[in-house]
C-alpha cells in the first residue's frame, strides 16, 4: 500500500487545518501516517507518532527527533512526506537528509519567520532551509512575499509553488440579520450601541496581542463604546489578563477562552483585529471578512495580500492603530462585499489545486 506521512509541530495543527487533505489522500487509498508532538486518534489518519519536538531550533531534543525521524522514514518506506510549519518541517527534512533512499517531499510553508531585511535574525531561520531544500523536492508558499523569499534563495530541490493558503470554508462564515446580529450580541451581554472588534488567535509573542491591548486602550477616551474581543489560549494569557488589570480596561476588554465556533462570533461583531508579527495567510482574517468585517491589521506579508486598499485596512504602528481604532467607530463602517476576492481561497478550490500538485 501507498504511504504518505503528513507532518507539523503539533496535533492541533493538523486538526484546524489538515483534515480534508488526510481524508483526499485516505480516499485515495494512501495509508496516512501524522508525525507530530504527541499521540493522540486523528481522524482517517492509520498511524500517530509522536516526535520530541522543542522549539528552540538548536535543543538537543531536536536532534533526537531528527534520529527518531530518520528511524521511522526508514523502516516505513514511505512514497511522499508532507511537512508543516518551520520546527517540523526542519526536523523531519533534516531525517530525510540522512537517508539513502529518499522519499518524495512537499513542503508547505505557513509563512517564512524571516523578512529579508531582517538581518542575523533572516540568517538564523534561513540557513536550515537551505540546508533542508537539497531533499525539499516542492516548496508551497502563499503570499507573494515568501515565494520572493523561496526563489531568490533557491529553498527547493525541483519546484515552487504559489498557492492561496491551504484553503477555508468560506460557505460557513457569512453575514447575518441585522436582528440576529443584535441577539447574538445580548446573549453574550452587550448593547446595541456597543461598537464590538475581535481578534482571534492564540496567546503568543508572534500574535502580539500586547500591542493591540496597549492600543485599545489608549483609544477607549475617544471610542467609548468600543468593546475589545479576545478569543484564544496560549502561553501569554495570563500575562494579557494582567496587562488588562494593569490598564483598568477589565470592563472594555473581554477574554473569551476557545471559541469553537467562530462563525457565530464574527458576525456579531464590527471589526475583525490582527496584530500577528508575522503570517502566511491567516485563517482568522479571511473568515471574518468573509462574514463582512472590515478589518484592522497589521502591515505585514500574508496580510498584505488579502487587501487592496492597504492605507484603509492596514496599519504600521501602535500609535496608528489607536486612532484607526478611534475613528472606525466614528464612520459607522458596516458590510465589506469582500466575496470575489475570497472565492480563490475556498477550500474545495485550493484543495483541488494541492492535490493535483501532490499527484503530478
Amino acid at each position: 500500500m501507498r504511504k504518505i506521512l503528513y507532518c507539523a509541530s503539533t496535533l492541533s495543527h493538523i486538526r484546524n487545518f489538515h483534515l480534508p487533505y488526510l481524508k483526499a489522500f485516505h480516499d485515495q487509498g494512501y495509508e496516512v501516517w501524522v508525525a507530530a508532538n504527541e499521540e493522540d486518534s486523528i481522524p482517517y489518519a492509520d498511524r500517530v507518532v509522536a516526535l520530541p519536538f522543542a522549539k528552540s531550533l538548536i535543543s538537543l531534543q531536536n536532534i533526537k527527533a531528527i534520529f527518531l525521524a530518520r528511524k521511522i522514514l526508514k523502516e516505513q518506506h514511505f512514497e511522499l512526506i508532507s511537512t508543516h510549519t518551520a520546527l517540523a518541517s526542519a526536523v523531519v527534512r533534516a531525517a530525510v537528509l540522512l537517508l539513502r533512499k529518499r522519499p518524495k517531499v512537499f513542503c508547505t510553508v505557513h509563512g517564512y519567520l524571516f523578512n529579508e531585511n531582517d538581518g542575523i535574525k533572516k540568517w538564523i531561520y534561513l540557513l536550515p532551509e537551505k540546508i533542508c531544500a537539497h531533499v525539499t523536492d516542492v516548496l508551497m508558499v502563499m503570499n507573494q512575499e515568501d515565494y520572493k523569499i523561496a526563489q531568490k534563495h533557491h529553498l527547493y530541490k525541483k519546484h515552487l509553488h504559489f498557492i492561496h493558503g491551504i484553503g477555508f470554508e468560506s460557505s460557513q462564515f457569512q453575514p447575518v440579520s441585522l436582528e440576529k446580529k443584535l441577539q447574538g450580541r445580548k446573549k453574550l451581554g452587550f448593547h446595541d450601541r456597543d461598537f464590538l472588534l475581535v481578534y482571534a488567535a492564540e496567546f503568543s509573542r508572534r500574535k502580539n496581542q500586547e500591542v493591540l491591548i496597549r492600543a485599545f486602550a489608549k483609544a477607549v477616551p475617544e471610542a467609548p463604546n468600543a468593546h475589545l474581543l479576545l478569543a484564544g489560549t496560549g502561553a501569554l494569557l495570563e500575562q494579557c489578563i494582567n496587562m488588562v488589570k494593569e490598564l483598568h480596561m477589565e470592563d472594555r476588554i473581554h477574554f473569551l477562552g476557545y471559541v469553537q465556533n467562530m462563525e457565530d462570533l464574527y458576525p456579531i461583531c464590527d471589526v475583525a483585529v490582527s496584530s500577528s508579527k508575522t503570517e502566511g495567510l491567516p485563517f482568522n482574517v479571511m473568515e471574518a471578512m468573509a462574514c463582512g468585517l472590515p478589518v484592522l491589521i497589521s502591515d505585514i506579508k500574508g496580510h498584505r495580500d488579502l487587501v487592496e486598499n492597504q492605507k484603509e485596512f492596514l496599519f504600521h504602528t501602535e500609535q496608528e492603530l489607536t486612532e484607526k481604532i478611534i475613528r472606525y467607530p466614528l464612520e459607522s463602517k458596516s458590510f465589506t462585499d469582500w466575496k470575489y476576492a475570497l472565492a480563490k481561497y475556498n477550500l474545495n478550490t485550493v484543495k483541488e489545486q494541492i492535490i493535483h500538485l501532490y499527484n503530478s
